[in-house]
């Protein structure tokens, strides 16, 4: 038998997950249902594979497996998710992530996913994998936001979140008109010509809140 551990805040999730590796040659051998203690439990029982939730309290997914790999530990990782953001895709296959499973359509794949790094393979789809590839090439380009001092910053990230200017104000302890005169820099700087544009742009460097 091949040992896994599971890592999911949701009970539901992490039944399920059961069922699917019933009558299989995969046994879990630990349920937990946050980052920090799966960590514990990985260096507790030893598992051949992880199962991550990619979102958990305490430690995320690629929280933990960052933890692993930076603790020299290669073991095969599989991340479950329902949504993957590009941060979160990009740290993962930089870490080194094994296997990408989505929710959706988990009953169906994740067995097949479970087998490829059982035998070594990489079990990302190549869409995937593209996808970290173009957002690695796009991280080293030099990113306009730098250029915003820090209270600039704290607007645009603000705007990020889709407050509108009196909401900024209240947020940051300044004057809705303030926070207007803060903008209209703010567009000159980066070469913008509305709050729209903004947007877009914090939208493409990942600004927005976790």
């Amino acid at each position: 038998m091949t040992s896994v551990l599971i890592a999911d805040d949701h009970a539901f999730i992490r039944a399920g997950v059961e069922a699917v590796l019933r009558g299989s040659r995969f046994e879990i051998v630990e349920q937990c249902s946050d980052g920090e203690e799966a960590l514990a439990a990985v260096a507790r029982v030893d598992p051949d594979i992880c199962i991550f939730d990619i979102r958990m309290p305490k430690f995320d997914g690629v929280a933990a497996l960052l933890a692993l790999r930076e603790s020299g530990d290669r073991r095969p990782v599989v991340l479950l998710t329902a949504d993957l953001r590009d941060a979160h895709l990009l740290s993962a296959v930089k870490a080194g992530v094994n296997g990408i499973v989505l929710k959706d359509g988990a009953e169906d794949s994740l067995l097949d996913c479970l087998e490829a790094v059982a035998a070594g393979r990489r079990a990302v789809s190549a869409e995937l994998l593209q996808r970290a590839l173009d957002l690695s090439l796009a991280e080293a380009k030099p990113n306009p936001l730098d250029a915003l001092a820090p209270r600039e910053r704290a607007i645009v990230e603000q705007v990020g979140r889709g407050l509108r200017n009196r909401e900024i104000g209240a947020a940051l302890g300044m004057t809705e008109g303030t926070v207007k005169v803060y903008l209209h820099a703010i567009y000159q700087k980066l070469g913008v010509e509305n709050r729209t544009e903004l947007a877009v742009m914090i939208h493409r460097r990942d600004l927005n809140p976790r």
